[in-house]
């Protein structure tokens, strides 16, 4: 498993719940720790694709299981080259 510092449980939250959740969590974080998004919403996986395109933050890794929906995600700063 994916190496983690924080942990966000957004099972049984609908849409647009899980990637509100997952925004907020991420904004309290510092820069280079991964967020574990557990969620079993399958809209939460485009959702949380959309997010990560809008705020720039690498998927690390992600899984389903037993019709759960693992995200990985790091909180990266972002360079302006």
């Amino acid at each position: 498993m994916t190496e983690f510092q924080c942990e966000l449980d957004a099972r049984g939250e609908n849409c647009p719940n899980p990637v509100v959740m997952t925004r907020k969590t991420l904004k309290t974080m510092s820069f280079g720790e991964v967020l574990h998004v557990i969620a079993t919403d399958p809209v939460s996986v485009e959702d949380i694709g959309m997010l990560l395109d809008v705020i720039r933050y690498p998927l690390v890794d992600s899984q389903e299981s037993n019709g759960e929906f693992h995200f990985f995600i790091k909180k990266a700063q972002l360079c302006n080259d």
